[in-house]
């Protein structure tokens, strides 16, 4: 168990059991669940954690309250891997009152058949108060940031906003690794096509002083928060936060790979501050999906399949499109032997995208890569380093 502050606890739990998070991102180094207690004249506890960690999780709660109860659960997120011990908590701690929003007791219902909360629940609306004695929670909704029933909590004594998913990375917190590259994938992934809520909660806590966040995965932050709040900025807003080209390829031969390969090796030869090589089929697509988010320049490299596109570019496209993708510069590099017709699907699936700037040089190979696609993709390069 963990002191955040004095009067605040960690109490959640690290996961090395889980392959895939949300059945689809791949965790190597596990998942942190975090819930949290604040000890005052009344005990809020903030969350409760995955079902797969009942028993260590009530423990630490046990351990945390020393002998006392729990006054009231906080649920600022309804996903399974936050609720999935909510009827467990309240079955638990019989005279404690769970605390949230309409949405929540909504989804709660849809969870936990038959949960009768009766006058065991408290409805707050945006920005009510609750005081627990010295401390006061502020409610501040945060709809869509990623459900629509999230909100967040900031407690104005010791000056901490409880963040439900926001701030959160991969990676247990057993595990030390560097914030950004796994809170980046993690934003992308699951909150990335939400940037406008993300914005909008930011302004609210704009309006605060904070000195610590605490979200529901990865570790609690408490130095340096501008540098945290900063990337959340440019993430939502869709902003370049690292100058450089990407260049994502799908090859089925290896002459669209060498395609890649040439420019790649153009752009670093013209000083070009960062270029990131990525094959579709093997790179995990969460991580390409982070680095073309990342990086203002985007080169897209695929043979014409089937009348269409090769399956992972189509893929990885999509998932950069319904991410709300936008204010970046794309090339188009194409190989078909004949009807190629790559660039065309690509620049196509891009049409409700915002604020793209299309490269003027467009690359066609016909199967082998030859001396006039050397010069094309060169014109290219000298495109991208301007």
């Amino acid at each position: 168990m963990t002191h955040i502050t004095e009067t605040i606890r960690y109490i959640g739990v690290n996961d090395h059991q889980i392959d895939l998070f949300e059945g689809q991102y791949t965790v190597p180094r596990g998942m942190a669940y975090n819930s949290y207690v604040i000890l005052d004249d009344k005990i809020a506890v903030f969350d409760t954690v995955d079902g797969s960690f009942t028993e260590p999780w009530l423990a630490n709660l046990e351990e945390a309250l020393g002998g006392r109860k729990p006054d009231y659960l906080i649920i600022q997120h309804m996903e399974p891997d936050h609720s999935a011990n909510i009827r467990i908590f309240l079955e638990t701690y019989p005279d404690a009152v769970a605390v949230g929003n309409a949405k929540t007791f909504q989804m709660l219902s849809q969870y936990f058949e038959n949960l009768e909360l009766g006058e065991r629940k408290l409805t707050v609306a945006n920005g009510d108060k609750l005081s627990l004695g010295s401390h006061e929670l502020q409610f501040l909704f945060a709809p869509m940031v990623h459900w629509p029933e999230v909100m967040f909590t900031y407690e104005s004594s010791e000056k901490i906003l409880f963040s439900a998913d926001a701030f959160g990375k991969f990676g247990a917190l057993d595990i030390e690794e560097d914030w950004a590259c796994e809170a980046r994938r993690y934003y992308f992934g699951i909150v990335g096509k939400f940037g406008a809520q993300v914005q909008a909660v930011l302004k609210k806590a704009a309006a605060l002083e904070i000195q610590t966040i605490c979200p529901l995965h990865g570790p609690v932050l408490k130095e340096n928060l501008n540098y945290y709040l900063d990337l959340y900025h440019t993430w939502s807003s869709y902003g370049v936060e690292s100058e450089g080209v990407m260049i994502a390829y799908t090859s089925v031969y290896g002459n669209t790979r060498r395609a890649a390969e040439f420019l790649a090796a153009q752009l670093e030869e013209k000083g070009c501050p960062k270029t990131v090589l990525c094959d579709l089929a093997r790179e995990d697509m969460a991580e390409a999906v982070e680095d073309a988010f990342r990086y203002g320049k985007l080169v897209l490299a695929t043979t014409t399949y089937n009348g269409d596109i090769f399956p992972f570019m189509r893929t990885f496209i999509e998932a950069l499109t319904e991410r709300n993708y936008q204010n970046r510069t794309i090339g188009l590099i194409e190989n078909g032997s004949w009807a190629p017709v790559a660039a065309k699907v690509m620049k196509g699936m891009f049409e409700k995208s915002k604020n793209i700037t299309w490269l003027e040089t467009s690359v066609k190979i016909t199967a082998a890569v030859k001396s006039a696609d050397k010069a094309a993709l060169e014109a290219m390069a000298a495109e991208l380093c301007v």
